[in-house]
């Protein structure tokens, strides 16, 4: 079931990336991991702390008509 709820997720990542003609600079599987690098800390003292996102990043979360993270 997991295996099916991320193989619908994939389809509609690829779907918004063809629609914002983001293969030609990346592939899927690049795109996946340039997104995998945010890190989200969380401590009791301090609350949420999102890691550093590069502009790279937000440029894709554009891309795709997304807000880029912040907290």
């Amino acid at each position: 079931f997991v295996e099916f709820i991320a193989l619908i997720y994939l389809s509609y990542v690829k779907k918004k990336m063809q629609d914002a003609g983001l293969f030609t600079k990346w592939t899927l599987q690049g795109l996946m991991d340039e997104l995998d690098a945010i890190e989200l800390f969380e401590s009791p003292e301090h609350g949420r702390l999102l890691g550093e996102v590069t502009q790279k990043q937000k440029d894709i979360y554009v891309a795709l008509g997304v807000d880029p993270p912040s907290l």
